[in-house]
């Protein structure tokens, strides 16, 4: 009998994968612009052609024409705002025309749960699983960022103390299957939410995104971090007990033997492996640059 594949060796079956960039969400669009620079590099830049999805956004128009700016102004070669806002839209055959031809697609922020009710199980789903799987680099910040997990943190409450019901999951993208990522981490006090996360399923890593800050992960599964703020791994991989089946709703949980680990700026993180990567150069400090906490979307 064949033994059964892992999900890494199911997941490495595409060995052209983009790179995706999972952002924390007010990110800097005024300053240094260092992640979504990135993005446009991974995108090509001058011979790149970015797709912008604000599906997530309730002001889509003027997300998507913000963004269509910034990346224009970086010198991407082309730039496409996809008018996907309802289910038959995500079903145009013309509208989807240019996720074909994209080297860089972009998830604006907004509201996971509405961009998944309408592009889930949809043709602009289908594409943008295609174009990743042939080599396209797929970014979301904020909603996006969570959106482009196999399981999404749908929505949930704020807080540290772990509770059965504090947060709720919905299928995602489906890029990526071992993380689930939560963003505006430390801003909006999202840990207890994410570690109720791990306890329903501790296959997963909780990875938790802080604003104006970044994970690229490559196509080897291996985490770098960008940005000003830190990225939160929690691994319930080691996971002894929780009770989180036998409590009521609102009851605060009994987890034992989690790890968590704190990366920032240039450090590495193996998602197969679980592990930290500690590099023999310590990183520099990331760039001093100017930054309006009201940038965010």
């Amino acid at each position: 009998m064949t033994p059964a594949r892992t999900n890494n060796e199911i997941e490495r079956q595409y060995p052209d994968l983009g790179t995706l960039l999972m952002i924390g969400g007010a990110e800097d669009k005024a300053g240094n612009r260092t992640i979504l620079r990135r993005f446009v590099e991974l995108a090509g830049h001058t011979r790149g052609c970015i797709a912008i999805i604000a599906t997530a956004s309730e002001i889509y128009e003027l997300v998507a024409r913000t963004y269509e700016r910034i990346f224009t102004e970086l010198g991407v070669g082309q730039v496409h705002v996809l008018k996907l806002y309802t289910r038959e839209q995500c079903a145009d055959e013309e509208l989807l025309a240019p996720i074909d031809k994209a080297t860089g697609i972009f998830l604006t922020g907004g509201n996971q749960l509405k961009l998944m009710t309408i592009l889930g199980g949809t043709p602009a789903a289908t594409r943008i699983r295609r174009a990743y799987r042939a080599g396209c680099a797929v970014a979301g910040t904020s909603a996006g960022a969570s959106a482009v997990c196999q399981h999404m943190m749908a929505y949930g409450m704020s807080g540290i103390t772990p509770r059965k019901a504090m947060m709720h999951f919905a299928p995602g993208l489906g890029l990526i299957n071992r993380l689930l990522v939560d963003q505006h981490f430390g801003a909006r006090g999202r840990t207890g939410r994410l570690v109720t996360a791990l306890a329903h399923n501790p296959y997963l890593l909780g990875v938790g995104l802080d604003e104006d800050t970044a994970i690229e992960v490559d196509p080897d599964r291996i985490i770098t971090v960008i940005g000003r703020g830190s990225v939160t791994v929690i691994d319930g991989r080691d996971m002894t007990y929780n009770d989180i089946y036998r409590l009521p709703d609102n009851a605060p949980l009994s987890i034992h033997n989690i790890r968590l680990h704190l990366l920032t700026h240039g450090y590495q993180f193996d998602i197969a492996k679980r592990q930290p990567i500690i590099p023999a150069t310590p990183p520099l400090p990331f760039e001093a640059h100017t930054y309006f906490d009201d940038e965010g979307i």
